[in-house]
């Protein structure tokens, strides 16, 4: 075997986003598409972070500002916000970030674990961290940004998404 079918065998891609100062990666395998911001239609009780859905191409998909979703301010959407579509175990959702930055390449060596932060900081969304230069890059777990039981309320909801109003 050659040694670049070795290393790319060892190493995944994240494409890498911004919230405030901090540079988050998505597992690219798990992005379909990179939309800029349009306002979406807002579902009664859903869960604070979740904005509402859009219509892509005939699917309701559900979309979560990661802002919201980590606690932090809501901010106001500009020209560089996007909502990234990811799929997490076959369904379609978005996820809202103040901007895209680029695809990084990361060895399996280079992911180290997320720290032990105690109670004061809820890591279970990151998968882990690694460097891009003098960049920390926290890795995310898309899989655990939408909780089990939000999913399930988004679901039994989204049959009355089409009656109501969208937001900006």
């Amino acid at each position: 075997m050659s040694e670049p079918a070795s290393r790319d065998a060892a190493s995944s891609q994240y494409l890498t986003v911004n919230l405030l100062e901090e540079e988050y990666g998505i597992d690219i395998l798990a992005v379909r598409e990179i939309r800029g911001w349009t306002p979406v239609t807002r579902i009664p009780q859903a869960p604070h972070y979740v904005l509402g859905v859009l219509n892509l191409r005939g699917a309701i998909v559900p979309v979560l500002d990661l802002r919201l979703r980590f606690g932090l301010e809501r901010e106001e959407y500009g020209p560089t916000t996007v909502t990234v579509i990811v799929t997490v175990a076959g369904r379609l959702f978005g996820v809202v970030v103040d901007a895209v930055s680029d695809v990084l390449e990361v060895a399996a060596e280079a992911i180290r674990p997320v720290p032990d932060m105690g109670t004061a900081v809820d890591t279970e969304y990151l998968k882990g961290l690694t460097s891009a230069g003098e960049r920390m890059v926290l890795l995310l777990d898309v899989d655990k940004l939408l909780q089990p039981q939000d999913a399930q309320m988004l679901e039994a909801a989204l049959p009355a998404a089409s009656d109501v109003k969208a937001v900006a």
